[in-house]
């Protein structure tokens, strides 16, 4: 890396850490959802304390009832918090650490991508463009949604390594990839869905670019199958088992309330309230540039600047996730029933910042070269401006770390994770974790931990026990090592574990383990990390690889 590079480098990371500055301040900035998500880390937390590697079920969540909903909610913000958790920091400063270094990991990732794509300067513009946008600060101060934010990360490091390799065949990059799109997949559900699009055409654009195909064909089909391998311990199980939720119930009909009128692209008064009040405004500098695309367009088209085909798509997949944010694309909504559970239309913002990206970079890289340099400084300073009202936080929390460890209220989702048997919401707090709802006993809990729950139990006569958790395929009970029927239907004790033991003295044990299928995604991830970790030392053994 040379002087010029390393310094845009330096700068580009000293820049990043201005809009930071609030998540110096004590206490958690007040979002929609931040404290549910150090909620839900804590639990997180728990599960890899407790020997937990994949953590599933959340125990103290739901008034102690327990909930699945870490099943389904992307793993990789809650990974990272739990390492800096674990590094001595608390659960809140964990949390701002991982919203901090996320963001400033984003704006590297499209520095190195758009460099690569364009020239310095435009991965530059790019970068600035992709942090500095209001959206991106919805994310940060008013929302607090921390998966959606991680996963601005990976996409351009995505786009980055599939680049790579039509330069230089390696399985460094087909690693580098495949890594990238499992952390997207990781980092949120729905946004990796709409990022998909744009992966997908690029490894198609740079195919047809390239002259030697058949190796570029096969490495990135690598790092798509390996990508979802190794996400497959989270999306397979997410997936499949969402059937076992109210997941289609809570989010039916929930995205009607949330499409948007065109002309709050333009403008948005900022506001910290909810959906419906914040503003979901593009940017002033964001609309100039989708404006200008359509010139570049035009212009690249004449200079037959294959080039023209990228920014086409990209114009194209920008146009058509602005009109499935307005209630005009509602039959689509309708037909396409998966993207119902993406729940907000305005999400779809997450492209149009990576779309207005690129056609930042563009628009600069059709400048003569000798002005590029002072209109990246003048739209960089512009940016910067326009944007300084948005990087502030409204307010904070301050609560004492048990307030996140102990017994937790909430479920830190809309419900939607909730066990189809039971009630979306549990309303107070178990008079104990295990009752004795007929019969007549005694009962000492000798272990209680996220997974395994473990009671001596007293029947004076036949009698019916109550586990206060919620059931969810995984749960079995065992009285003296032998599995003893559940039943999880009854109206009266509505989605709760309970089970019938005769008279006499019992060691029950409560155990959550993996479903079959959980079993099947968990080896087939464990495969993937194998066979692309024993790929990649065979290419590093037979030089031939590295070859084109």
């Amino acid at each position: 890396m040379n002087y010029k590079k390393l310094l845009l480098f330096f700068l580009l990371f000293l820049i990043s850490l201005v809009p930071l500055l609030d998540l110096f301040h004590p206490g958690l900035p007040i979002t929609h959802d931040g404290q549910d998500h150090v909620a839900r880390i804590a639990n997180f937390y728990k599960n890899l304390t407790d020997g937990n590697l994949i953590p599933r079920w959340a125990p103290n969540l739901n008034w102690g009832y327990g909930h699945p909903v870490l099943m389904f909610l992307y793993p990789v913000p809650s990974y990272t918090s739990s390492l800096v958790h674990l590094l001595g920091f608390s659960l809140v400063d964990s949390i701002k650490i991982t919203f901090g270094t996320m963001f400033i990991l984003s704006g590297i990732a499209m520095y190195l991508w758009a460099r690569e794509a364009f020239n310095e300067q435009a991965g530059f513009l790019a970068a600035i463009l992709y942090m500095f946008t209001p959206y991106r600060f919805i994310d940060l101060y008013v929302r607090g949604a921390i998966g959606e934010h991680s996963a601005f990360v990976f996409l351009p490091l995505v786009l980055y390594f599939f680049l790579k390799l039509t330069q230089k065949i390696s399985f460094f990059y087909v690693v580098g990839g495949s890594l990238s799109l499992a952390g997207l997949i990781l980092s949120h559900n729905a946004i990796s869905l709409m990022f998909l699009p744009i992966i997908l055409f690029y490894a198609f654009y740079l195919i047809f670019l390239a002259k030697t195909k058949k190796n570029i064909i096969i490495n990135f089909f690598y790092i798509l199958v390996f990508g979802f391998i190794l996400s497959a311990f989270f999306w397979v199980p997410a997936f499949f088992e969402g059937r076992y939720t109210l997941r289609n119930i809570v989010t039916a009909g929930g995205y009607l309330n949330n499409f948007i009128e065109f002309t709050a692209l333009f403008y948005g008064k900022w506001s910290f309230g909810g959906s419906g009040q914040f503003s979901i405004q593009l940017g002033i500098i964001n609309i100039l540039f989708s404006l200008l695309s359509v010139f570049v367009l035009f212009y690249l088209y004449k200079k037959e600047d294959k080039k023209f085909l990228f920014l086409l798509f990209i114009i194209f997949y920008f146009l058509l996730t602005i009109f499935l944010m307005s209630k005009e694309s509602n039959i689509i909504w309708q037909k396409i029933l998966i993207l119902q559970n993406f729940q907000f239309p305005w999400r779809f913002l997450s492209v149009t910042v990576f779309a207005t990206s690129v056609f930042g970079a563009i628009f600069l890289i059709v400048l003569p070269k000798k002005i590029q340099i002072s209109f990246l400084i003048i739209l960089c300073a512009a940016i910067l401006y326009i944007n300084k009202d948005y990087w502030h936080a409204n307010n904070y929390l301050y609560k004492p770390e048990n307030f996140y460890t102990n017994i937790y209220n909430g479920t830190t989702d809309t419900g939607e994770s909730a066990p189809i048997w039971s009630i979306r919401f549990m309303e107070k707090r178990p008079l104990a974790n295990v009752e004795i709802i007929e019969g007549d006993g005694a009962i000492s809990e000798i272990k209680r931990e996220t997974s395994l729950h473990v009671y001596k139990i007293i029947a004076n006569k036949d009698v019916r026990i109550r586990e206060n958790t919620l059931y969810f395929p995984g749960w079995k009970v065992l009285d003296n090592g032998k599995k003893v029927p559940i039943e999880f239907q009854d109206q009266k004790n509505r989605g709760l574990i309970t089970y019938y033991i005769p008279k006499g003295e019992h060691e029950i044990k409560i155990v959550f383990e993996e479903t079959k299928l959980r079993l099947f995604a968990d080896y087939l991830s464990l495969s993937g990390i194998i066979t692309i970790m024993g790929l990649w030392i065979f290419s590093i053994k037979n030089k031939k690889y590295g070859k084109k």
